[in-house]
């Protein structure tokens, strides 16, 4: 009876604390998961390469191959001779100048006086031109005189024969050439108006019936202008030539 109880007795009594030692000196001996650093995550024990180590492995390897193909590839090129293109120049259109009413003529004629003429240039060209001179009719050659600044109806009695109203600075030879004060550049494809102060004439012989009338005057023989790039002048412009 005495046997029976001690072996219960030990089957059911805890273990002493010195039988316990061997287990918590086991768990101290485990590394800590926190403290073990990149390493350990990079490469596996024994000597095994991990994922992210075979990764990067690859992608250097793919940068050396690569540079080293740029490298052969990397030739120099020349140019064959006789290498060329095509251009082509563009054609040249004429100005024109015609009678604009606006603005109106500040200085305005009178027998024995000058006054102003306004025109209008066009330039039908795709480059800016430059004009520098005019070229004047003779001397005899007259202005047209109209009942409104439109120029549609003749006014009687003031005609391209007797009004006596010409260019200022008109001589005897047709095609005389007078310089601009400014030099006025017309855009391409473009127009521009200018007062040309005080360059229409009116003789002391002009007749009572050219009084309060519109003047068509005589067509300019031609024009000193130039073509090629320049900036445009603004308008209304002012200008003149003065001999």
């Amino acid at each position: 009876m005495s046997f029976t109880r001690t072996n219960r007795t030990l089957r059911t009594s805890k273990p002493d604390a010195a039988a316990s030692q061997p287990t918590q000196s086991a768990t101290a001996a485990k590394p800590d998961a926190s403290s073990s650093g990149l390493s350990s995550r990079l490469f596996s024990r024994g000597g095994r390469k991990s994922l992210p180590f075979k990764i990067v492995s690859g992608i250097v390897g793919m940068a050396l191959v690569g540079g080293a193909a740029f490298g052969v590839t990397n030739w120099v090129v020349a140019l064959g001779a006789g290498s060329s293109g095509e251009a082509q120049s563009a054609t040249v259109s004429n100005l024109t100048i015609t009678a604009v009413a606006s603005p109106a003529a500040t200085n305005q004629l009178f027998p024995g006086n000058n006054g102003d003429v306004v025109a209008t240039i066009t330039n039908p060209n795709t480059f800016p031109v430059t004009v520098t001179g005019v070229n004047l009719p003779t001397n005899t050659t007259y202005a047209a005189g109209f009942t409104a600044s439109n120029l549609g109806t003749a006014q009687a009695g003031c005609t391209s024969v007797t009004s006596d109203v010409l260019w200022n600075y008109a001589t005897g030879t047709s095609g005389s050439a007078h310089a601009l004060t400014t030099a006025l550049t017309v855009a391409a494809s473009g127009s521009l108006v200018v007062t040309f102060t005080n360059d229409a004439s009116m003789t002391a012989a002009t007749p009572v019936a050219c009084e309060g009338t519109y003047f068509s005057m005589p067509s300019l023989i031609g024009v000193a202008a130039t073509g090629g790039a320049a900036t445009a002048t603004t308008g209304p412009a002012t200008d003149a030539w003065t001999s």
